[in-house]
C-alpha cells in the first residue's frame, strides 16, 4: 500500500468512527490499527482516552516491537 493511501485509509476510518458508524467489532479493530501503527498518541485526547480503555478491559492490546 501506498503512504497517501494509508493515510487515506486511516482517515476514512477516521470519518466513519466519529460519524459513529462502526460497530463495537470495527471500533476495536480500528483502535488496535491506531495502537499498532504507534499513531494514537498524535490524535485529540479522546482517542487517547479511548485507548486506554480498551487497553485496560483487554479488548486492545499493546504489540511487542520488533
Amino acid at each position: 500500500m501506498k503512504p497517501l493511501e494509508n493515510f487515506n485509509s486511516i482517515v476514512d476510518k477516521m470519518m466513519t468512527y466519529e460519524g459513529g458508524e462502526m460497530d463495537e467489532d470495527e471500533v476495536i479493530e480500528f483502535f488496535q490499527e491506531l495502537l499498532d501503527r504507534r499513531l494514537i498518541n498524535s490524535l485529540q485526547g479522546s482517542y487517547q482516552r479511548t485507548a486506554a480503555l480498551l487497553l485496560e478491559l483487554g479488548h486492545i492490546d499493546l504489540q511487542e516491537t520488533k
